[in-house]
């Protein structure tokens, strides 16, 4: 008799202690059913929370040893937090999970179930949402744009809400870049994917970790690190640009020559001509220098992130080093 498959849950937590017991409570209730065919396991990375999250986790191992608690020395974010999670993960797969409770814990069976049937990662794809019409805008708008300048497709509508197989988590980790997208990497690592359709729910408690301010950097770690398309647009603008200019050379030659009476002085219409091609030079360094920019931190070569400590049933142990699993 094969011994149960194991499937480990991935949960970032950045105060979220209006959320914690909830979600342990629910989602330990959903695979309650399957517990006879697999052996679950839940990884908890607090993110440098401000409130009473890392002790409410604490608590937890301490009565469950199923669970483990990562507790990174600073906020990182929420893409370095499901990463130290994924480094941590011992499973043959591993599902990330949003702890907001806007991700339905049930959804993570019909995510079992298609990779069951011999899928690699199993993402799960927003067919509605309960946030505000501002959030929702926004949010079509920017996979609309990064479905069309990124070079991998990427499903629109998704977040990191997904099931990974353990040969998916394996090769995710020898990806180590700084402004990290993970729904593009596992994108761009490929392997068989398909996609569970869900009702995202509203928030249970607390207030959203993005922000307008991260919304935007996300959005940009999302284009910038999978598309060299706005470094071609700024070959393109300023061939569009020299072909005005030269245009209006012609012209202005054209009525000196022809007709030098009709000529007027333009001194308002050059000095917003230099104040136009200065604002597009400086969208242009500022395109370059965002590239420029991520190339920097990744060379620095330092660590995606720093553990404090590491609780697993009952049992605490520090480290300031990165946790890697080998898998």
């Amino acid at each position: 008799m094969h011994p149960p498959r194991r499937v480990a849950f991935v949960f970032p937590i950045y105060n979220e202690e209006g959320n914690i017991d909830l979600l342990h409570r629910t989602v330990d209730e959903v695979v309650a059913p399957l517990s006879g065919r697999y052996e679950f396991s839940f990884v908890y990375v607090d993110d440098g929370s401000r409130d009473a999250s890392l002790e409410l986790l604490t608590a937890l191992a301490d009565k469950d040893s199923r669970v483990t608690v990562v507790e990174l020395s600073r906020n990182f974010g929420h893409q370095m937090a499901v990463t130290a999670g994924l480094d941590t993960a011992d499973a043959d797969a591993v599902i990330i999970m949003d702890s907001d409770m806007q991700d339905p814990p049930r959804v993570a069976l019909e995510l079992i179930a298609k990779w069951e049937e011999g899928f690699d990662v199993v993402y799960a794809q927003r067919r509605s949402r309960k946030d505000t019409v501002f959030k929702r805008a926004t949010a079509n708008a920017f996979y609309r744009t990064l479905n069309r300048l990124a070079s991998v497709d990427i499903p629109r509508n998704t977040g990191d809400f997904r099931l990974l197989d353990r040969k998916v988590v394996n090769e995710l980790r020898k990806y180590r870049e700084r402004d990290r997208f993970l729904r593009g990497l596992v994108s761009h690592i490929g392997f068989r994917q398909t996609a569970v359709q869900f009702d995202r729910d509203r928030r249970n408690a607390g207030v959203t970790g993005y922000p307008l301010r991260k919304m935007l950097r996300f959005a940009a770690d999302g284009i910038l690190g999978f598309s060299v398309v706005p470094l071609k647009m700024i070959s393109r603008l300023g061939y569009l640009i020299s072909s005005l200019s030269f245009a209006g050379t012609l012209y202005v030659a054209g009525v000196k020559l022809f007709a030098p009476e009709t000529a007027v002085p333009g001194w308002a219409f050059m000095t917003i001509v230099m104040f136009f091609l200065g604002g597009i030079q400086m969208i242009m360094l500022g395109v370059l220098g965002s590239y420029i920019g991520r190339t920097y931190t990744q060379v620095q070569g330092r660590p995606l992130y720093s553990v404090a400590s590491v609780r697993t049933a009952g049992r605490a142990r520090e480290t300031s080093e990165p946790v890697r699993a080998c898998g």
